[in-house]
């Protein structure tokens, strides 16, 4: 399993190459790639994302080792990056691999609605009209209890 909280920018379909060459025995992977969303407004100029460095890694690693034993999976990738980034900048992917295809769906949805929901990212929204501070939504809150 490998996760990696970054700056850098990082190219999904590489990355999603790379994991699968190593998957060997999966019989299905399922990939996830996050893109910075503008507002509604469309007045998106930035999103700053903010973590604790080793804190994000520790919390993110633990939900890893728990989708790889509920649903035995052959390998998982994370990846989510951090600083200043633009409206459709890639801003995260999630990558699993497991013997058949409903295991790597589920843990796929299940890692990204944790990620969405638990890990410890802060985001900032930049707008023409100021900078506000991201809060949580119901819905996202929401989806963590089918798990």
């Amino acid at each position: 399993m490998r996760l990696s909280v970054q700056p850098e920018a990082f190219d999904p379909g590489a990355e999603a190459n790379c994991f699968a060459a190593g998957a060997s025995g999966a019989g299905a992977i399922v990939t996830f790639t996050g893109l910075v969303r503008n507002s509604a407004a469309g007045d998106l100029l930035a999103m700053q994302i903010e973590h604790y460095p080793g804190m994000t890694e520790t919390a993110i690693a633990a939900m890893m080792d728990q989708a790889q034993a509920r649903w035995s999976l052959i390998d998982a990738l994370v990846i989510h990056r951090h600083g200043r980034l633009l409206p459709g900048d890639v801003i995260m992917m999630v990558a699993t691999a497991a013997a058949h295809r409903a295991e790597a769906f589920a843990a796929a949805e299940f890692l990204m609605d944790y990620l969405k929901s638990r890990a410890p990212f802060w985001k900032c929204e930049i707008t023409p009209a100021g900078a506000h501070w991201v809060a949580a939504k119901d819905s996202d809150e929401a989806a963590l209890t089918r798990w």
